[in-house]
């Protein structure tokens, strides 16, 4: 019963898909690079956000050798709006890799791919899938969803039994001999219609077998663990500038937003007072609130409060760790969402 089911499900699912129902820029393309580069923006990143920026990113960096030849900062500013920068510092890294140590000679399969920095069992999966037509079957969140639902798999798929299972019932029911067109397929029928929010379940192929529409249980799948509580984060942020320049800094290459820029920050408003006037004695210190902030981020819930602090002195030489640039320069920079949320309401 349950292999005709797997069957089924195979059989139905490739009649379904129609390629050309969801065109995106990087579909139906055998080039290792552009596979690879949309595979680590689409890690955490929905397909309609990735798009935009894809086709920026691919624009500025059209093949391994601009990638590899260029500096962090460039690849990070060209990230901006997608998050998870890690992403952006490894892909880099990666270019580097394949290109100066390898001669710009790819991985040739899936375990030479896990060893490539960013690249996990899913994104493995995705390339050597997609670009050499090997069998690896993805694993992402559409196909959890999808397989969850129509198995009734009552697993978490966060836990580590759940993706042993669900890693093997997707290898089961890939087609060996079209890996890529199935992996794609299932992900598009994710996407598109068996979606987390609303479902498109009157038009599912899948009715008369689905579990979770014979249960009426589909709002019930996938299963999750609990969540652990986000982590409260209060900062205090400085924009203190002379009405053309400002002081920004770079964050460290460990915890949240790593690399990004920002304005200085500060343990509470009375230690920026005090640094202030440590910083420049002849000046009279005056700070005005400029925003309140929240901003989620996946474990932690951050209030931001940030002061602007305007100084006619010319001489505003280099402090601290802090870099002075042209207001009109900001663009130049990587700043991290909770900044460029900022920017957007004082230049509003």
């Amino acid at each position: 019963m349950l292999e005709e089911k797997k069957h089924f499900f195979r059989d139905q699912l490739l009649d379904w898909y129609q390629p050309e129902d969801r065109p995106l820029p990087w579909k139906n393309d055998k080039n290792t690079y552009a596979i690879w580069v949309s595979e680590i923006m689409l890690q955490q990143t929905r397909t309609d956000q990735v798009r935009p920026y894809y086709q920026r990113f691919f624009k500025y960096f059209p093949d391994l050798q601009s990638l590899a030849e260029a500096n962090e900062d460039t690849v990070l500013h060209f990230w901006q709006g997608m998050g998870y920068y890690n992403r952006a510092r490894n892909l880099l890294k990666a270019a580097k890799h394949i290109y100066f140590e390898f001669e710009g000679r790819y991985p040739e399969d899936y375990h030479a791919w896990i060893g490539i920095p960013g690249v996990g069992p899913y994104t493995a999966a995705a390339i050597t899938s997609f670009s050499y037509n090997q069998p690896n079957a993805v694993l992402d969140g559409n196909v959890f969803r999808v397989l969850s639902r129509y198995f009734g798999v009552n697993t978490p798929i966060d836990s580590q039994e759940g993706k042993k299972l669900f890693q093997e019932l997707s290898y089961q029911l890939l087609d060996k001999n079209n890996p890529g067109l199935y992996n794609q397929a299932i992900m598009d029928f994710g996407a598109t219609v068996c979606k987390a929010r609303n479902p498109k379940c009157e038009i599912c192929p899948f009715q008369q077998n689905c579990t979770a529409i014979l249960e009426d249980k589909v709002a019930f799948y996938p299963v999750k663990q609990k969540r652990t509580q986000k982590k409260k984060v209060k900062l205090y942020y400085l924009h203190l500038t002379d009405g053309k320049r400002v002081f920004i800094k770079k964050r460290s290459t460990s915890g949240i937003w790593p690399g990004l820029y920002e304005f200085p920050d500060f343990e509470s408003r009375a230690k920026m007072i005090g640094d202030l006037q440590l910083l420049f004695p002849k000046e009279k210190i005056k700070l005005k609130k400029t925003a309140d902030l929240r901003h989620q981020l996946t474990h932690r819930d951050i209030k931001a409060i940030i002061y602007q602090c305007h100084l006619n002195t010319t001489d505003l030489e280099k402090k601290k760790d802090w870099l002075l640039v042209e207001t009109e320069n900001l663009t130049n920079f990587a700043f991290h969402q909770l900044m460029k949320k900022y920017f957007r309401i004082f230049n509003h």
